[in-house]
């Protein structure tokens, strides 16, 4: 809601009590104890500590008014010219990325093979360069968070009849992580799959959500979505290792050892002044990849969640895209649960355990139970302050997805839908048994953190 120019100033400095007066409107403030007091009405106190709303700078009302504007076209169904003319110009920035890369191997064979002594010499530096500025593809994860299909075979099952519903092929690898978060990529020359879930979230969705969740990663492989191509991933990794060149005092993205040493001899060679030059036209170069891609990206990603409609019904998707504002409500659990493990005794808690009937939960478990529990637990007045939040500071998971709060509105308009795929509760019995060991594991080292 806006706030009336003519509203009286917040009185700032006291703690606001909850369901007192608002300062600035006189409105009732929530009631809840456990959460931030704050005015439905006018939003005050919507993010505690600031007195006013950030005033978004130029470039950034701009982008809201480009990102708006995609949520309208897609709302009505329709498709966005600007975005196809947006990858056709980033297509081509990508193909001089790749003339460079291939031109500095090609120069550097060239001096190797046929140039004097010295020109060998700086033949050897140049492949030594163009070796180290080849672009990252990504490989398959080998670690132990990576469940195969002969060791999850209900897990994959599942996953393989989503992906069959919304045309995808099946994935190759499903990971699990401590994030809150999932994601879907392809890894690489041969462009195999990886599906990555993170637990935090997994549990804290029911099982039609899940599902949903599903069809929306394995949405990525079918919606078009062309900055997960190799052409322009491929030449985005390469810009990213020139710029990590760059800036040899600030790596980035896990440069071995051996690389970083060579970088830094060069960075005092050339001299920090020219490489900081250099590195800003480069992250101009991104900016303008990313300016570039936006607005298809986030076009893909409106697509994948027409997908997770589709794969888990209306309700589950729209319920999973407002699971994903809740992410500080699982850190604050966790926290809770890792503040309660380290102050409680262990003798008291083998001496609890003992006289007990039944045995108390062993702390992994309590994590997850007690995260569901939080999240249940929160009311609709403090969701609905996230999505406020959300909306006005047009939060979204990462850089590359819309605004989480049109995520949820065009899911909203996509109707009542009933879902495609659904899980039998033998299938989710098993799903949960196949991924008990990881969760345990996971769960620990939340807590250990």
């Amino acid at each position: 809601m806006a706030i009336s120019p003519d509203a009286p100033p917040a009185a700032p400095a006291e703690k606001p009590a909850h369901g007192s007066p608002c300062p600035r409107c006189r409105a009732a403030l929530t009631d809840d104890p456990r959460f931030i007091a704050w005015c439905p009405a006018c939003d005050w106190n919507l993010a505690p500590g600031e007195e006013a709303a950030p005033v978004p700078t130029r470039r950034q009302r701009a982008a809201a008014a480009r990102t708006d504007r995609l949520f309208e076209e897609q709302a009505a169904g329709g498709d966005s010219p600007t975005a196809r003319l947006d990858w056709l110009l980033a297509s081509a920035a990508a193909g001089v990325i790749h003339l460079v890369t291939v031109g500095m191997f090609c120069l550097a064979l060239w001096l190797l093979i046929a140039g004097t002594v010295v020109q060998r010499c700086i033949g050897a530096v140049v492949l030594v360069i163009a070796v180290t500025l080849r672009p990252r593809l990504g490989r398959l994860p080998r670690d132990e968070n990576v469940l195969d299909r002969a060791g999850a075979p209900a897990l994959y099952g599942l996953a393989d009849k989503v992906a069959a519903e919304v045309g995808a092929r099946p994935v190759d690898v499903i990971q699990v992580t401590d994030e809150f978060n999932a994601s879907y990529g392809l890894v690489g020359l041969r462009r195999r799959s990886v599906l990555r879930l993170g637990l935090p979230l997994w549990e804290v969705l029911d099982e039609r959500q899940r599902i949903a969740l599903l069809g929306h990663e394995f949405g990525h492989h079918v919606n078009g979505d062309r900055r997960r191509s190799f052409w322009l991933h491929s030449a985005v990794s390469a810009l990213w290792a020139w710029y990590d060149m760059a800036r040899p005092d600030k790596p980035r993205h896990g440069w071995r050892q051996d690389e970083l040493t060579l970088l830094v001899r060069l960075g005092a060679a050339l001299g920090r002044p020219v490489l900081r030059a250099i590195a800003w036209l480069l992250f101009q170069g991104l900016v303008l990849f990313d300016r570039l891609t936006s607005r298809a990206g986030q076009q893909a990603e409106y697509h994948a969640d027409t997908l997770a409609v589709r794969a888990g019904g209306s309700e589950a998707a729209r319920g999973m895209l407002a699971a994903l504002l809740l992410g500080s409500a699982v850190d604050t659990a966790v926290g809770r649960v890792r503040a309660e493990e380290r102050g409680r005794p262990r003798v008291v808690r083998a001496r609890n355990r003992r006289s007990e009937d039944a045995p108390a939960p062993p702390a992994p478990d309590l994590l997850w139970e007690r995260v569901r529990e939080h999240l249940a637990s929160v009311p609709a007045v403090e969701r609905e302050r996230l999505r406020r939040l959300s909306a006005r500071d047009r939060s979204a998971v990462d850089g590359s997805h819309p605004p989480t709060h049109l995520r949820i509105a065009l899911a909203d308009r996509c109707g009542a839908r009933p879902a495609a795929v659904a899980a039998t509760a033998a299938e989710a019995a098993a799903v949960a048994a196949e991924l008990a060991p990881h969760r345990a594991r996971i769960a620990a080292e939340l807590l250990a953190g």
